[in-house]
């Protein structure tokens, strides 16, 4: 008097809907990657990056160079 499992064939729509999450998940990772790449080679150059900070930017006076 045990209890019978059951096993169904998993319906279509099921692999359907996990190849389309699987497709927006790797997108999702592909464009977290790209907004980390970005940001690795904006950062790379660090030393010449300015924030605005409203203070005098060398870089922009005539007599900097």
């Amino acid at each position: 008097m045990g209890v019978k499992m059951v096993f169904r064939k998993e319906h279509p729509a099921f692999a359907n809907r996990w190849r389309r999450n699987a497709l927006v998940g790797g997108i999702l990772g592909l464009f977290v990657a790209l907004v980390f790449g970005i940001t690795i080679v904006k950062l790379s150059g660090g030393h010449m990056m300015e924030a605005f900070d409203h203070a005098i930017r060398p870089s922009l006076l005539e007599n900097s160079r």
